[in-house]
């Protein structure tokens, strides 16, 4: 669940800067929410950052994501995800 709390974390931390709330692993829709972010940077423009990323650099991205993604399966398998399966 390491990844996932740091996933977290730095998304906090990045919702602080705007002024959102932060995201509860102990709340069932914060954890679909974070489902949704995954999703969201699994998508293929996000994950490459349109074109830009080498394909070590996708492929770094893509693992940690997954991994992430995992966790949070494991955590609750009620989230649901359209690019991760």
């Amino acid at each position: 669940m390491k990844n996932l709390l740091e996933f977290v974390k730095q998304r906090n931390a990045f919702n602080k800067m705007f002024g959102s709330k932060p995201l509860d692993l102990t709340v069932a829709a914060d954890r679909q929410r974070v489902a949704e972010i995954i999703d969201s940077a699994l998508s293929p423009e996000n994950l490459t950052c349109d074109g830009e990323l080498s394909a070590a650099q996708v492929r770094s991205r893509y693992k940690e994501l997954t991994r992430v993604a995992a966790e949070l399966r494991a955590l609750d398998p009620t989230v649901s995800f359209y690019e991760y399966n």
